[in-house]
């Protein structure tokens, strides 16, 4: 490896190995060695893009309910096709050559867990997309 995939390997947080099985598959396998890591380290990023996009969509969020933030998340992400690229691209742009490879393989499913795991990851910080509550690297 070069030091560009040395350096991104070793910046990425450690995910238990219990995550990771044998008989477990390779979109399983990609989800919990690469995806995991990527999106743990890359969560500040991720979070100032949504608090961005709030602030982009005239704060609709903050008016709303609990409940209706959760599915508002989970909207931005499926349904603004511009916002979900950017958020892959942030994703995407940590992976080693190697891994990019093995991405697009099979780039469908893998964009699935890949959002599924960003919108979770934000639903979990929900709290910090309050109109006062300012972000400082917690995760």
């Amino acid at each position: 490896m070069n030091d560009r995939e040395n350096d991104l390997v070793k910046a990425r947080p450690q995910i238990s190995p219990k995550s990771i099985s044998a008989n477990m598959s390779n979109d399983e396998r990609f989800q919990n060695v690469t995806l995991r890591p990527v999106i743990k380290l890359q969560s500040p990023l991720l979070i100032a893009a949504f608090r961005n996009y709030i602030k982009k969509h005239k704060n609709v969020f903050h008016g709303l309910s609990m409940e209706k933030r959760l599915l508002y998340i989970e909207n931005a992400i499926q349904k603004d096709m511009k916002f979900r690229n950017s958020l892959k691209g942030m994703i995407i742009g940590q992976f080693t050559l190697e891994e990019y490879h093995l991405y697009i393989e099979n780039s469908s499913s893998l964009n699935k867990r890949m959002m599924n795991i960003v919108t979770e990851r934000l639903k979990d910080h929900v709290l910090l997309f309050e109109k006062d509550v300012m972000f400082s690297a917690v995760i």
